[in-house]
């Protein structure tokens, strides 16, 4: 006896599958999720942070210590 499924039955049937897990995990999806958003968040950042002009460590440590 063969079970085939049509791709449109194996579809619903993984939809159905990943809409249970998220119901019976919503913690740890919402913590997956915004780790997710962070992650993006950051490399976005890093991404507006290369089209800038580099600053010197030694304009760093002025700042750090107080100096203009």
């Amino acid at each position: 006896m063969d079970l085939t499924l049509s791709d449109a039955k194996v579809k619903e049937l993984l939809r159905e599958i990943v809409i249970e897990l998220i119901r019976e995990n919503r913690e740890g999806f919402y913590e997956l999720i915004l780790e997710a958003i962070e992650e993006i968040g950051l490399a976005n950042a890093i991404r507006e942070g290369r089209k800038n002009k580099f600053v010197s460590e030694e304009k760093i440590f002025k700042l750090l210590e107080g100096g203009v």
